[in-house]
């Protein structure tokens, strides 16, 4: 039988608690605030650990060849993609903690600490390429990982050769069943026949069409490339199958089966809603701290922050499907079969 367990030896706290060696008290120049600025920099990194916990998680569920949407697996990455975005708010948060520290406090201890730089986390690094930032769409990816130590590379490189959670989103999308069912769409009222196209986004094309204002008509263009040309962009990620299954969904989410699609689609947004969040909060702290220096690690600071901000958003294929929306009143009327198929199975 295993002992006791103390709460004191179950959290490691004598390693947690003296894990922490400022520079100024190494060098006999007192610098008060170079404690919070450990502390709160260790707090990230124990949260991006659990966002790595919950990420991988997540990976195994959706890597499956066959994940069942009518089960509880779905639930639990939903449940699991909202718990870490609750954990990026509290990343953001946590800059208003930083924020107490003001520029002549920092001053104190920063040169003391080069060339050591949030730059060299590679947990956050390895977290972006998990979830489906490529390496070819980072800013600066020249020398996004030249400051960090070979087995930290060797790891980011790792999850950039491994599927991400979008490249595991695309095959989960792909699989939706409606679309590939003929003898339900026979009845389907079509006002517009595009060739090639499903009756479906034929009809829906029809009414997006016409929904547009004059000032927006160049939007079409944008849908055909979007939904109906299956020539392979090499900035997209999504497939346009797995395109058109997302914005299906976001259009009869309030049908019980789309629920739960829905809300993870949903999340992933919300992920990279904290990340932007976090990263402009970042890059106004920066500002605000240093102004227009460059980081203890050699980069241009604010500037890099802003760039990386700008360009750094996983789900965006996600976000521009909002463009493609129409008003419920005008949604098609789905067919009687498909619309069983999305409600609650009768007992």
């Amino acid at each position: 039988m295993a002992g006791e367990v103390h709460y004191h030896d179950y959290l490691q706290l004598d390693k947690l608690l003296n894990a922490q060696f400022p520079e100024s008290d190494k060098l006999n120049l007192p610098a008060h605030d170079e404690m919070l600025f450990i502390v709160i920099h260790q707090a990230y990194e124990l949260w991006f650990k659990q966002l790595h916990h919950e990420a991988d998680s997540i990976a195994v569920i959706m890597g499956k060849p066959s994940l069942n949407d009518n089960s509880p697996e779905l639930q639990t990455v939903v449940h699991r993609l909202n718990r870490m975005v609750t954990i990026l708010r509290v990343l953001v948060h946590q800059i208003d903690i930083m924020e107490t520290m003001t520029p002549m406090d920092f001053l104190d201890f920063r040169d003391m600490l080069r060339p050591a730089s949030g730059f060299q986390s590679w947990q956050f690094k390895e977290l972006e390429a998990k979830l489906g930032l490529k390496f070819d769409h980072r800013h600066g990816k020249e020398y996004y990982t030249a400051q960090l130590k070979k087995e930290h590379v060797d790891v980011i490189k790792k999850a950039e050769g491994d599927r991400s959670l979008l490249d595991l989103l695309n095959s989960w999308l792909e699989r939706m069943p409606f679309f590939h069912e003929e003898e339900n769409w026979k009845n389907f009222i079509v006002h517009n026949i595009t060739e090639g196209l499903h009756p479906f986004w034929s009809e829906y094309r029809y009414q997006y069409q016409n929904s547009l204002a004059e000032a927006e008509k160049n939007n079409l263009a944008a849908f055909d490339e979007m939904f109906i040309n299956t020539v392979t962009n090499e900035q997209r990620i999504l497939t346009t199958a797995a395109t058109k299954s997302a914005l299906f969904i976001m259009l009869y989410r309030g049908y019980p089966m789309l629920q739960l699609p829905f809300q993870l689609l949903n999340a992933l947004l919300e992920i990279d809603e904290q990340l932007s969040s976090w990263r402009y909060r970042h890059m106004n702290m920066v500002h605000r701290m240093i102004g227009m220096r460059i980081g203890t690690g050699g980069s241009t600071g604010k500037d890099y922050l802003k760039a990386a901000a700008d360009k750094h958003y996983i789900f965006k294929e996600i976000a521009q499907l909002n463009s493609f929306l129409i008003e419920r009143r005008k949604l098609p009327a789905l067919p009687p079969e498909i619309e069983k198929r999305l409600g609650f199975v009768a007992l």
